[in-house]
């Protein structure tokens, strides 16, 4: 049974990854519930005798006194979300940089252990508009990574995730420790929050609004269900592989978002009136990630889009039933 450390447990990719690594393993959650918070569900979890937690704010290096030493580090801890891009950026990049150079201090003391960043599709998104039509998609891992506007502040969030790249390389050529960081692409899935396409389209459907307000709608996106998102995870960080960067979520059903959006009305039997909106200002067109690495790993993803997209509106339907 190893030791496992989960930054960003009590998130929506943290928590499912500590759920599933608990069946094996000896697993320590730390979080500071800047953006979660202690639901039923992590209660529940944090009940089995394996599974410990600790309240930790890793921009304080003092705090991380509290650690012991672990044999896999998850680092998934960060503030995402795109309405915090903007009013609070300062937050986002100190929780993204020195949350991880902290963590990097700490995990180079304890000599010993693999560590595992989770990283963004952010940090290549102002690469498809410096491309353009040159950009290759399914994108590989190789694409450079490129901030487009410096001073828009929505930049944050993956300004603070090419610099967490440029670091951990950077410390483990001077250190030579494990490593692997990997770059997850729209995961969905029960109790994910509300600041996403998904959840948000659900909430919407189930106040049964009509007509419902689509923005753009023309955009495509691929899909990967949070089972799948933590089952190739934890086969990076099981590989033999050092030092490797992995596209994680799907290179296959690509979907437009008005049809993601029609699929859930037929999920919940509903037919409403759509009423198109401009798309929000510098959205992407396409996004679709290469996985044929992560695949040579033995990665196949299981989960089709109609049956997560059930699952999901099945979670978010019991939840705001039983808020109500």
């Amino acid at each position: 049974m190893k030791k496992v450390l989960v930054t960003g447990g009590a998130g929506f990719i943290g928590f499912h990854l500590a759920k599933s690594l608990s069946e094996n393993h000896e697993v320590t959650i730390v979080d500071n519930f800047s953006r979660s918070k202690k639901d039923a569900e992590l209660e529940k979890l944090l009940e089995k005798e394996n599974v410990s937690f600790i309240k930790l704010d890793l921009t304080d290096k003092n705090e991380l006194t509290q650690l012991d030493s672990f044999d896999f580090v998850y680092h998934l801890a960060a503030i995402n979300g795109t309405e915090n891009f903007y009013t609070i950026p300062d937050k986002v990049i100190k929780v993204g940089i020195l949350g991880t150079i902290n963590l990097l201090d700490w995990f180079v003391e304890q000599k010993k252990g693999k560590f595992l960043f989770s990283s963004s599709s952010e940090t290549y998104a102002g690469t498809m508009k410096l491309l353009k039509e040159n950009f290759p998609i399914p994108t590989p891992e190789n694409i450079p990574l490129t901030i487009d506007d410096p001073k828009n502040p929505r930049w944050s969030y993956g300004a603070s995730k090419i610099m967490s790249e440029v670091t951990i390389h950077s410390y483990a050529h001077l250190h030579d420790f494990d490593y692997s960081i990997i770059r997850f692409h729209n995961i969905y899935g029960p109790r994910m929050g509300f600041q996403h396409v998904i959840p948000e389209f659900i909430k919407r459907i189930l106040r049964k609004e009509n007509p419902f307000q689509i923005f753009g709608g023309q955009e495509t996106r691929t899909f990967c269900f949070i089972d799948d998102a933590v089952k190739a995870t934890k086969l990076v960080m099981q590989s033999g592989k050092k030092g490797e960067t992995y596209h994680i979520g799907r290179s296959d059903e690509e979907i437009k978002i008005i049809d993601l959006a029609k699929k859930l009305f037929s999920i919940a039997g509903v037919n409403p009136e759509i009423k198109f909106n401009d798309a929000p200002e510098g959205s992407v067109k396409r996004r679709c990630p290469d996985i044929t690495k992560l695949s040579s790993l033995g990665y196949n993803p299981e989960v089709k889009l109609d049956q997560g997209l059930k699952e999901t509106f099945d979670w978010y339907k019991t939840f705001f039933e039983n808020k109500n």
